[in-house]
């Protein structure tokens, strides 16, 4: 039993049974055992690989992506580009050596920022954007950054953010529990609360006994504030994670240790649990904050900003298990059978700014 494991096990024993999103918070962010404070989780020698760690293609793309937000929205300047939970940094160092040869004057002049509550995260960023010769600034949340037009991303963020579970009991749904069983084994249990009925999906009326919907308040409070802060001083977001395009019923809270799905209960503190991203709710709240919004698989959008044309530049230099490389790259981030339907791209503009890939405002 993990040391974690023990402690939740003592906590629910002294307290009682607790919500699900309670759960996923201790094993993802408890200070002392959290999985993202304790262990690295990302590459090959983690639990699993993220885009920006499979090829510069993905942060080279991106850039070009908020290069042009940023001249449609009027070159703003004294500019913010920020990342929220930023991984190994990998991302932003792909960024700031394509926005510097995009635009010298962009990349002197931003004021970049690292948004990230894990200070072992930090420390790692902290040496991947070691040579940079650009200002880097490290936050623990989006509240302490300069008062002025965000650019802002956010590549596998929402997954991680803890949601509840309602599960069908009777004519009615009640608040999924992480609770002990006879032997003092956690499982899980429906508990005494409720949901409002609004925030359940349409087709929750026809789901049978014991189905699972999905509501995350902690996901839309924190898209809200993004959105409030693009709404106020301009900027754009593009957010990037597995998730769908229209909400359902289902259970997809997932653990996921050494590249390996295990069960969400087994060994709290050193499995990453995720769970798949509500698109619509977060659309829904960047539109009632006055902003546009674009949704898009994530193979279309990085078709649309040209991955088959970089990764032809980079291939004509390489040789041939290089371009098998990088083949077997833009397969994986925009291929239908790897990430480029799974994964989805949520971007957030001022209202009537239109920019590649996107048209017009879904």
């Amino acid at each position: 039993m993990t040391r974690l494991k023990t402690r939740i096990v003592d906590l629910i024993e002294a307290l009682g049974p607790l919500p699900v999103n309670e759960y996923m918070a201790l094993c993802l962010f408890d200070p002392a055992d959290g999985y993202y404070t304790t262990r690295e989780p990302f590459g090959a020698a983690g639990d699993f690989v993220t885009a920006p760690e499979i090829s510069q293609m993905f942060g080279e793309l991106v850039a070009v992506w908020f290069y042009q937000a940023w001249a449609a929205i009027g070159r703003p300047m004294p500019v913010t580009i920020a990342e929220i939970g930023p991984g190994r940094g990998t991302l932003m160092k792909d960024m700031l050596r394509t926005l510097s040869r995009l635009d010298p004057d962009l990349a002197n002049g931003a004021a970049f920022a690292m948004i990230e509550t894990s200070p072992r995260l930090a420390e790692t960023q902290k040496q991947t954007l070691g040579a940079t010769p650009f200002a880097v600034r490290w936050h623990e949340t989006i509240e302490t950054l300069p008062d002025q037009p965000l650019l802002i991303v956010g590549n596998e963020l929402f997954d991680a953010v803890p949601i509840r579970q309602f599960v069908r009991a009777g004519a009615s749904w009640r608040e999924r529990m992480v609770g002990l069983d006879d032997q003092n084994v956690l499982c899980f249990f429906a508990g005494a609360g409720s949901v409002d009925p609004t925030l359940l999906p349409v087709d929750a009326a026809e789901a049978p006994q014991g189905a699972i919907v999905e509501v995350a308040p902690a996901r839309t409070a924190l898209m809200a504030a993004i959105a409030e802060r693009i709404a106020r001083n301009s900027g754009a977001g593009l957010f990037l994670d597995y998730g769908h395009l229209r909400p359902g019923v289902g259970d997809t809270l997932q653990a996921l240790r050494k590249h390996n799905h295990e069960d969400v209960l087994a060994n709290p503190g050193e499995a990453d649990l995720t769970s798949h991203v509500d698109f619509a709710a977060l659309a829904a709240v960047a539109r009632a904050h006055g902003l546009d919004v674009h949704l898009s698989t994530q193979g279309n959008f990085l078709l649309g900003m040209g991955i088959l044309e970089r990764a032809g530049r980079l291939g004509a230099d390489a040789g041939q298990a290089g371009r098998d490389k990088i083949t077997g790259d833009v397969e994986r981030l925009a291929g239908p059978q790897a990430m480029g339907d799974l994964f989805k791209v949520l971007a957030v503009l001022p209202r009537g700014v239109t920019i590649r890939p996107f048209a017009t405002a879904d």
